[in-house]
């Protein structure tokens, strides 16, 4: 089931995972994703960490990893801004694992950073096969920034990981 009210529910009384999970099928259910994962950040450290995974192979979760400045870290993570790219070519411009991510059939990219308090608590990240995420989908997207607050707010909740 993948509907706000059963988010809440599970935001909850479940775990971090367990809300995160939600948080997946909420963006399969408004946008689609064949890649979804979740990265906190730390804006002192410049250190980011992915907490979720639909794709573990590829994609697992890591440990703490530091950021590099460029354009993408000046528009998500400094400026606050959406990221989309429709193109394999435009994603290959700002990520370096570009052919894997061709190699699984992807070709567009969302990355929406989440702020808390004025704050960036990590970014959602989607992925699917080329032009996907058009503006409306997009819009959607955006439309799941409270769900991904509460699911990164979880994470710093007693009890989290």
């Amino acid at each position: 089931m993948a509907s706000f009210a059963h988010f809440i529910e599970v935001a909850e009384n479940g775990s971090s995972d367990d809300i995160f999970e939600q948080l997946d099928r909420l963006a399969q259910a408004e946008a689609g994703a064949i890649i979804f994962t979740c990265s906190t950040f730390d804006p002192a450290t410049r250190r980011a960490k992915r907490v979720y995974t639909n794709h573990p192979k590829h994609y697992p979760l890591s440990g703490l990893k530091d950021i590099r400045p460029g354009p993408w870290t000046e528009q998500v993570l400094d400026g606050g801004e959406t990221f989309v790219a429709n193109t394999i070519g435009d994603i290959a411009e700002v990520f370096p694992d570009h052919e894997t991510i061709a190699s699984l059939g992807c070709g567009s990219v969302v990355n929406v950073p989440i702020k808390l308090a004025s704050s960036i608590l990590g970014t959602i990240n989607l992925l699917d096969k080329p032009g996907h995420y058009t503006a409306e989908r997009v819009d959607r997207i955006l439309d799941l920034k409270p769900a991904a607050t509460i699911a990164f707010a979880a994470l710093r909740a007693p009890g989290g990981p």
